[in-house]
């Protein structure tokens, strides 16, 4: 009796065990993780390229047209902290100042366009045609109106070319957050007697947030690159782009490039922190805010 109970429980273990659900892989790679291998690859082929020199030699064929990434890090530390903190700071301030007058514009033309909706039309051409600007070709112009600026000072110049850099993009997202607030929430503060405008600041303008975050992660790098190449035309003796083209008449190729991937790290770290503002402001949003 024994034995066979014992037999008779075997098939109910085995089929047990053979019922019990595989557990699904939970490996999932860092949101940091496609990033790093982005830059690693990027590192690999400039590495390859500089060492082997696959794109020739510049300046008649006295030097390496593109340095490896060791002869860039120690043009940097041969340079020293203060040469590039003293050219990055000017172009940080000229790209601040763009950015946030800009950006202040992009948001109160859009809040107008909601309380105003037949403005929209010309809102939105406006901003294309501030996207549609050659840069470079209305430096001058902004120039000749601005002038030259004070000795190590920013330049006007370079600050209005980093604003129109950000107006469009910032424009248009806030726009269409600022439409993507749900209906039952306006219909709410109209029931309480409230107007356009209180629909705007209670309902539309936290709705859009998000958007507007999203719009200044683009803007800030893009601020950067407008004031540099606003520094081309403006009349300065400090900043990134100074600075590049003075390497550049010099054929001191490592310390242009090192002045590039200067300009690409305080571009990257702008982007950064508006990003991590904008998690640390719109925690409702979640991760893709």
């Amino acid at each position: 009796m024994s034995h066979g109970s014992a037999v008779g429980t075997e098939p109910t273990a085995a089929s047990s065990v053979k019922s019990a659900p595989a557990r699904p892989s939970s490996f999932t790679l860092p949101r940091w993780a496609p990033g790093a291998m982005g830059l690693l690859v990027v590192l690999v082929v400039w590495w390859v390229v500089g060492a082997a020199n696959l794109v020739g030699r510049g300046a008649g064929g006295n030097v390496s047209a593109v340095p490896t990434p060791p002869e860039v890090l120690q043009q940097l530390v041969t340079d020293g902290f203060s040469f590039y903190w003293r050219n990055a700071s000017v172009t940080l301030a000229e790209a601040g100042i763009g950015f946030a007058v800009g950006n202040a514009l992009a948001v109160a033309t859009a809040g107008l366009v909601l309380l105003a909706p037949w403005l929209e039309r010309l809102a939105t051409q406006l901003a294309v045609i501030t996207y549609c600007l050659p840069l470079i070709a209305i430096g001058p112009v902004i120039f000749a109106v601005a002038g030259p600026p004070i000795s190590g000072e920013p330049s006007m110049t370079a600050a209005v070319l980093a604003g129109l850099s950000v107006y469009f993009v910032t424009v248009v997202t806030t726009i269409q957050g600022l439409k993507a607030a749900d209906p039952s929430g306006l219909d709410v503060i109209a029931v309480a007697g409230g107007n356009r405008f209180h629909q705007l600041v209670k309902v539309q303008l936290i709705t859009a947030v998000p958007y507007i975050f999203t719009a200044l992660k683009i803007a800030a790098p893009a601020s950067v690159l407008g004031a540099i190449l606003g520094e081309f035309v403006g009349g300065v003796d400090s900043g990134l782009g100074p600075a590049m083209v003075s390497a550049q008449e010099t054929l001191n190729v490592d310390r242009l490039w090192a002045l590039a991937l200067v300009a690409v790290l305080v571009a990257g770290a702008a982007y950064a922190v508006i990003a991590l503002a904008g998690r640390l402001a719109t925690p409702w949003a979640g991760k893709e805010s």
